[in-house]
């Protein structure tokens, strides 16, 4: 069977929050997930959207997705791709699904002439790590990510 990839569409919302769920399960993180199907309709496929997401299949069976959006280096003067999240089912891993998505997205960010691809993973995730370090990825260790969300956000936008 071979492996392809496809942009997603608007019907496969369902399919993407199943993905979602999953990914959510292996990183320990699934009470976090309040993302609806409708919420992924509107936001990925509604007016103004700025995210692509792209399916996986092993022949005709979806085995995996990963969600991207363009940022932008102002000391390199150019866009990137940043990966928000990548995920092979885990009865698929070990069959370079998950190195043909990362290749996907690096020959979509030359052909976009974009200055970088980049993504986080959690520190935790030896597999990945050791994964993203084979292909040549460097961890950027001098780097600590903050996150403004919930009240908190509320809170410093003044719209308590």
């Amino acid at each position: 069977m071979g492996f392809t990839i496809r942009k997603a569409k608007r019907n496969d919302c369902p399919l993407i929050f199943s993905l979602i769920r999953e990914l959510a399960i292996y990183e320990k993180l699934e009470h976090e997930v309040v993302a609806t199907v409708e919420e992924l309709e509107k936001t990925l496929f509604g007016d103004n959207t700025f995210v692509e997401v792209y399916i996986g299949y092993e022949g005709e069976n979806p085995v995996g997705f990963c969600l991207i959006f363009q940022n932008y280096s102002t000391f390199l003067g150019r866009p990137g791709i940043y990966l928000e999240d990548l995920f092979v089912k885990e009865t698929h891993r070990g069959k370079g699904y998950g190195k043909k998505m990362l290749q996907f997205l690096a020959r979509l960010a030359v052909e976009r002439n974009c200055g970088r691809f980049e993504w986080s993973v959690l520190d935790w995730n030896k597999p990945a790590i050791d994964f993203y370090k084979n292909l040549g990825a460097r961890e950027m260790d001098e780097w600590t990510v903050y996150r403004v969300s919930g009240e908190a956000l509320k809170k410093l936008a003044g719209v308590n």
